[in-house]
């Protein structure tokens, strides 16, 4: 639970910044009036969020230092977030440009992260299909898209889709699909990329079904050349 879900907490938070040294347990439960075993736990669970510093304060005669807190100095981190805010105003931008273009330029910062979120071979390793195919459905999955492999010809082969049953960007993919959605292509096509894989991500159907989307795989230009290359 952070300070922002929690009025208690925040409470605390208020009664530290608003002394003007580092305050103890009993000193928070008396401002409050609450008991300070309730104080100490809410104190416990703001520096484990790193919120609250603890120290001690000086002591006045024998006997073990007490602990002090203050606010951890810098912004409040306890406060709300505006990033599906940030991203409309950085897309609206970003739309604002030539239709092909900024499709074009979408697809690339999706490949160069999509390069960037990948571990790629040791050197001399050449990746197979599937096993490249499972690598990309594992990342699909780590970022949050739900994926499944569909109409895989057997143990061996890469599957023909990767059905998307999530998309970490629904609202901002139904506003703003054609640049959300090349952006996601690029992003399978730089990882595959990136692991060296003998396929790529031949397209993208947005909402191919009511529930999902439809990433469609397929070899590349390269490998099947070299997959025609006599030898």
């Amino acid at each position: 639970m952070t300070a922002r879900q929690s009025p208690r907490r925040r409470e605390v938070l208020e009664a530290l910044r608003a002394a003007p040294a580092p305050l103890g347990v009993a000193a928070v439960a008396e401002r409050m009036g609450v008991h300070p075993n309730t104080v100490r736990f809410h104190l416990d669970a703001l520096v484990a969020d790193g919120l609250v510093e603890s120290g001690t304060e000086a002591s006045s005669g024998p006997g073990r230092p007490r602990a002090a807190y203050r606010v951890r100095p810098g912004m409040d981190r306890g406060g709300a977030r505006g990033y599906p805010l940030l991203a409309r105003m950085l897309l609206s931008r970003w739309a604002s440009a030539d239709p092909a273009e900024a499709r074009a330029e979408a697809e690339e910062t999706g490949r160069a992260w999509g390069r960037f979120l990948v571990e790629p071979p040791p050197p001399f390793e050449r990746p197979t299909a599937a096993r490249s195919a499972a690598r990309l459905v594992g990342l699909l999955d780590d970022l949050g898209f739900a994926p499944s492999a569909e109409g895989t010809p057997g143990p061996d082969g890469p599957p023909a889709r990767i059905r998307l049953r999530h998309c970490p960007f629904l609202e901002l993919a139904e506003e703003y699909g054609r640049l959300v959605c090349p952006l996601h292509l690029g992003l399978m096509r730089g990882a595959l990329a990136g692991l060296g894989a003998p396929l790529t991500a031949t397209a993208l159907e947005p909402f191919a079904e009511p529930a999902s989307c439809l990433a469609h795989l397929g070899g590349t230009a390269a490998a099947e050349q070299k997959e025609a290359t006599p030898r």
